[in-house]
């Protein structure tokens, strides 16, 4: 198969992502007013339930897909076979998550206050699966993600004004989500026909991939563990309210780190493929790459949303969640530690098969988050959960670093990246400069949020152009060059 540009499919996943930006940031100020605190708890404490049951059917299916995939997908035949023996395991982890979730239900009262929405959220167990992802990060058709992204996001903007008026459609909020996450399965699962003939198999290998697969699977359970127990733990100790007020602050780290990531997440497939074929020098100027642009945007993001934290919680959410703008700020440190702990396990060791050594670090840092979850939300609420967060991503990003040193050793020690970090780094000094003049010079709080975010993109790039960063340097040069050439 033909190898799809890094560039076209960077920008791709990169528009399906500026769309999923977009998107939360017209429905979230609407449906954060019209559902208040109470029902903006309600919706993400149901969907934090059913994520854990939602992690369960998923296993450790997609990443290990991805990885060993890659290999085959020159074949029909082998990415066939390979593609039904693990929708096979799938479907029967989907069987098991089902039977675990309705135990939960039955043995906890308390869930049942939130029954309906529970409910709801559960139909996304099975369309997930159904919906086989993995087979298009195997092929790298970004196109037709993106395309189906659009399409379903606009339908879904439609049924969320016509059908969430008032405090009370919580639940027709939660029915919408899903929706979009059917719709889309169910596309995926027809369109896959045109790479694979994926079915139901009995008669083939499970150790061969169940162990790899359930090592991953335990991975993902611990970082589901600190990236939800947050909301599981303040929903248990605490109450709707500061949930909900908790909520906000990571819908908002959430888009700003998915809108990060998905610039890069394209590699993995690339990356994968080269480690399993042993192509290492290829590999690692990939991986330089891949490194360094996450340098050039992480910093000056993190940077920004700390600056503009109050405003950015105000236009999305208005006055009455203007409490969540110090939990906010405190995530913004998580953004770094995360990104760059995501890069290393799963461009680096996953891919490296040192699953093993994911599971170590993450199970460390889970625990970890739990611990600091209990210990301080009763002190500090939903402060102590961004807090827990921050720590538990750094944790994890220096147990990655060092599982993975011998690989990236030549990356991270290099002039190169340090000069990168240096200028990075000093072109966020402009940035806060920047917000700190913008907020003095303008009253309205658009015009104040509209200039900072310009004007700071500007001084960051003058500022690492003035600074000779090869990044930023090396994407002029390209972008000139396709102009030159057209």
């Amino acid at each position: 198969m033909k190898n799809k540009s890094l560039g076209l499919n960077a920008f791709l996943n990169g528009l399906k992502s500026v769309l999923n930006l977009l998107f939360p940031l017209i429905t979230f100020p609407y449906v954060s007013r019209v559902l208040e605190v109470r029902g903006i708890g309600i919706y993400n404490y149901s969907n934090s339930i059913v994520s854990y049951f939602l992690l369960i059917a998923a296993l450790g299916i997609s990443t290990y897909a991805i990885r060993e995939g890659a290999k085959y997908r020159d074949n029909r035949k082998q990415i066939s076979e390979f593609a039904s023996e693990i929708f096979t395991i799938n479907m029967w982890s989907t069987i098991i998550a089902y039977i675990l979730l309705f135990l939960c239900l039955i043995i906890f009262i308390n869930l049942r206050n939130y029954l309906s929405s529970i409910l709801i959220f559960s139909v996304q167990i099975f369309f997930t699966t159904l919906g086989i992802e993995w087979i298009y990060s195997i092929y790298e058709d970004y196109f037709y993600i993106t395309i189906r992204s659009i399409v379903f996001q606009i339908i879904s903007l439609i049924l969320l004004f016509i059908l969430v008026r008032n405090k009370n459609d919580y639940l027709n909020y939660a029915a919408i989500t899903v929706f979009s996450s059917v719709g889309s399965s169910v596309f995926n699962f027809v369109h896959a026909r045109s790479f694979v003939n994926i079915k139901l198999v009995w008669h083939f290998s499970w150790k061969h991939h169940i162990v790899p697969i359930l090592i991953i699977f335990a991975s993902n359970v611990a970082i589901m563990i600190y990236v939800n127990s947050d909301i599981t733990i303040l929903g248990i100790m605490k109450n709707t309210y500061v949930v909900g007020l908790y909520s906000v602050a990571t819908k908002v780290y959430t888009i700003a780190k998915n809108l990060l990531s998905s610039l890069l997440i394209v590699t993995v497939p690339r990356l994968a493929m080269l480690m399993g074929k042993r192509r290492m020098g290829e590999y690692i100027e990939v991986l330089t790459k891949v490194t360094n642009m996450l340098l050039v945007f992480t910093l000056p993001a993190m940077t920004g949303l700390f600056m503009l934290s109050k405003e950015i919680i105000l236009i999305i959410s208005g006055h009455s969640f203007i409490a969540a703008t110090p939990s906010l700020q405190i995530l913004c440190f998580a953004l770094v530690f995360s990104l760059f702990s995501w890069v290393i396990s799963d461009c680096v060791l996953i891919p490296a098969k040192r699953e093993k050594l994911v599971l170590i670090g993450t199970v460390f840092s889970a625990v970890l988050n739990v611990v600091l979850n209990v210990v301080l939300i009763p002190f500090w609420n939903e402060k102590a959960a961004a807090f827990s967060t921050v720590v538990a991503e750094a944790i994890m990003m220096i147990f990655n670093i060092y599982f993975a040193k011998d690989i990236i050793k030549n990356i991270i020690s290099s002039s190169k990246f340090r000069r990168n970090i240096l200028s990075s780094f000093l072109g966020c000094i402009g940035i806060i400069l920047i917000c700190w003049l913008c907020d003095i010079g303008w009253q309205n709080m658009i015009l104040k949020t509209v200039f900072s975010v310009m004007l700071s993109i500007g001084i960051y790039g003058a500022i690492l152009v003035l600074l000779n960063n090869s990044t930023i340097i090396s994407m002029l040069n390209s972008i000139k060059n396709k102009f030159l050439n057209k």
